[in-house]
């Protein structure tokens, strides 16, 4: 696995820092990202609704099947989790000298 942590689709599957490989984690990160300067109520309405949608019994089960976490963050713990993955995903970019066909 290449997450921090164990998934509970995979529980027997060790995380790459378990088997020996530490600083070698990532991670798919999914969300919903509106137009800049949507208004905030619309923002508000569309985290609650979609927020809801994550944990109704069916789709939680189906997320967890496929090995994802719901985390439900805010739109500013969204954004700068974008901001943080920048840099590190240009670096892997620069080293690897992977370029656009």
């Amino acid at each position: 696995m290449t997450t921090l942590k164990r998934t509970p689709a995979l529980p027997d599957v060790p995380t790459m820092a378990e088997a020996g490989l530490p600083g070698q984690e990532s991670d798919t990160i999914s969300g919903v990202l509106v137009p800049a300067r949507t208004p905030q109520p619309i923002v508000d309405l569309l985290r609650r609704e979609i927020g809801k949608a994550m944990i109704e019994p069916d789709a939680a089960q189906k997320l967890v099947s496929l090995g994802f976490e719901t985390i439900d963050s805010t739109p500013e713990e969204f954004s700068a989790r974008i901001r943080a993955d920048i840099p590190k995903w240009a670096k892997v970019i620069e080293t690897a000298h992977i370029k656009v066909e």
